[in-house]
């Protein structure tokens, strides 16, 4: 799976524009998490659309950005947890066990 590093808070405002021609989704991670880790393998298991773009956040290292996010988009935070992101709002979330590549597929549409 090529994942696409959420590395600076720039890049929220660049995910919003992309947003608007298709699909874009944030995966928050943290690395010391088990559940998160078990999230991870399930979605690098799947083949990703190419009508998505996949962002991955790694909490520890970058956690002001998931900040960001939470403000931006009236998400509370959770870990491990995905975000949807269409014209520049999150259309769907998910966290902890509830994270399924076939649940993100029909949310994109």
């Amino acid at each position: 799976m090529n994942w696409i590093p959420l590395e600076n808070e720039a890049q929220l405002e660049a995910i919003d524009q992309a947003s608007e021609s298709r699909p874009q989704l944030i995966f928050k991670h943290s690395t010391r998490c088990s559940i998160s880790s078990v999230i991870k393998s399930r979605l690098n298991k799947g083949s990703l659309p190419e009508t998505v773009d996949f962002y991955y956040l790694d909490l520890i290292a970058f956690r002001p950005i998931s900040n960001a996010i939470s403000e931006r988009y009236g998400i509370r935070h959770e870990s491990p947890q995905v975000l949807l992101i269409k014209n520049g709002k999150c259309v769907y979330d998910e966290s902890h066990s509830a994270v399924y590549m076939e649940d993100i597929l029909d949310a994109a549409g």
